[in-house]
This record gives structure tokens, C-alpha cells and sequence, in this order.
């Protein structure tokens, strides 16, 4: 008798064992193995402007300007600036109320 109980307590025992709420456990693994490789940005390389290089400005001639010393309509230049008729003539000590022979009073005789 004691044959016929165990061998119906050692099915029970096997379909509970078998049973997927009987397999829940805790599982514990150790894993040794080679790491994966990292990838590691080479470092930064400070490479300085190449050199700015300025030619030097073309070589103009230009030609001297011509300056012409004397009567210009109603303005003499003498070589500085423009001086107005009135303004030359007293300049030079030649002013319109003095009566000279070198004043032509107004008659200009070809040299304006």
C-alpha cells in the first residue's frame, strides 16, 4: 500500500515540479568575456591661418600737373591761390584810388 500512495504523491510531486508556475526562480548567471570596443575622438589638432600676403600697390606715374602763373578771367593765381582783381591790385600797392601809369583803368590793352 505504501507503493500504490507513493506513486500517485511522486506524479503529483512531478506535474507540479513540471508546472510553470513551479519554474519561477531567480536566476543568477556570471558572464566573463572580451568588452566591445569603445570608439575614443582623437584629440584636437590647433593648426594656425596660413600667412595673409598683400602685394604692394601697382606703381602710377602720373605726369606733374601744369600750373600757369597769371590772369584767369577775372582771378589772378600766383601760384598759392587765387586772388580776386581788387584783392591783387592791393596786394601789389595798386589800389584803384591811386592814379598810376602801369593801371589802365578798365582798358585791358590785350593782356586779359
Amino acid at each position: 500500500m505504501k507503493t500504490t500512495r507513493i506513486v500517485p504523491l511522486l506524479i503529483g510531486a512531478l506535474a507540479i515540479g513540471m508546472s510553470s508556475a513551479a519554474m519561477a526562480g531567480v536566476n543568477v548567471g556570471v558572464n566573463i568575456g572580451v568588452p566591445a570596443p569603445v570608439y575614443v575622438a582623437p584629440a584636437p589638432v590647433y593648426a594656425p591661418p596660413p600667412p595673409v600676403v598683400y602685394a604692394p600697390p601697382p606703381v602710377v606715374y602720373a605726369p606733374a600737373p601744369v600750373v600757369v602763373i597769371g590772369w584767369h578771367g577775372d582771378r589772378y593765381w600766383d601760384g598759392r591761390r587765387y586772388w580776386g582783381r581788387d584783392e591783387w591790385y592791393e596786394h601789389r600797392g595798386h589800389g584803384h584810388d591811386h592814379d598810376h601809369e602801369d593801371h589802365d583803368h578798365g582798358e585791358h590793352r590785350g593782356w586779359h
